[in-house]
């Protein structure tokens, strides 16, 4: 596949709260075919940490 599924963007920053929830979407971006694009960026908001997490489409052979 050349392209991403669904539509989605070549390259896509996924954000949220550092909880289960984040993790499961970046596990699924990486699923789709998706690769991780240098490390995730943190910041804290007075109360939780929050995550930047950069994925580029890499494709899957086959």
């Amino acid at each position: 596949m050349s392209t991403p599924p669904d539509g989605l963007p070549v390259y896509r920053v996924l954000t949220g709260p550092d909880d289960a929830a984040f993790c499961r979407r970046v596990s699924e971006a990486l699923a789709k075919g998706y690769r991780l694009h240098e490390g995730p960026a943190l910041t804290f908001d007075g109360e939780r940490v929050i995550v930047a997490q950069a994925v580029v489409w890499g494709g899957r052979e086959g």
